[in-house]
């Protein structure tokens, strides 16, 4: 009996610090795709990084523009956030009129709520200098990365964005999501 409830816990405690781990959706940044109050099982191996051996035996991919992930938000790293990625390392972004460019192409993107019917400056005409509270990280986002009025970015660095475009605290705020700050996918 102690010998079978040992390996249960040795391996769920396995399974949940390396493999899959639960987490609970605590703000409406994703609405309608991933509700408040939503539980996820997130697949840890999905991005992580792979070794010689395992490369060969295990499904690793780098996250694609698209994915939902779960990441480490970057202003602290105890919290962790659910989004969408919309630009990974190479792609130029830009936002008008509430509408997203990536490498000079509009997205098509069924699955975006406007909750807004007006235009913000910054929010929605994206990337230009940051009106009002935007962290510092943002600033030298847009300062150091800007060309011809589309964001590119850099190598190492993922662009995310929430569903819910009008009512999403992401990227545009507080800048870029390292690699290593990517847990998993849902």
């Amino acid at each position: 009996f102690v010998h079978e409830w040992s390996l249960n816990i040795l391996i769920l405690l396995f399974g949940t610090t390396t493999l899959v781990q639960a987490f609970i959706v605590p703000t409406p940044s994703m609405d309608t795709t991933v509700m408040v109050g939503d539980h996820l099982l997130v697949d840890k191996l999905a991005y992580a990084p792979s070794g010689a051996i395992s490369k060969y035996l295990l499904p690793y991919t780098e996250p694609k523009r698209g994915d939902i992930i779960v990441f480490r938000y970057p202003m602290d790293i105890s919290q962790n956030f659910v989004k969408r990625v919309m630009g990974v390392p190479g792609d130029h972004i830009r936002i008008r009129d509430k509408m997203v460019f990536v490498n000079g192409k509009q997205l098509s993107e069924p699955y975006v709520k406007h909750g807004s019917p007006y235009i913000e400056p910054y929010r929605d005409n994206f990337p230009q200098q940051p009106i009002g509270q935007v962290f510092d990280r943002a600033v030298q986002m847009i300062d150091k990365n800007v060309v011809d009025g589309e964001l590119v970015i850099p190598p190492g660095n993922y662009f995310a964005m929430g569903d819910n475009r009008d009512d999403s605290l992401d990227s545009r705020y507080w800048g870029f999501v390292p690699r290593a700050n990517i847990i998993g996918k849902p």
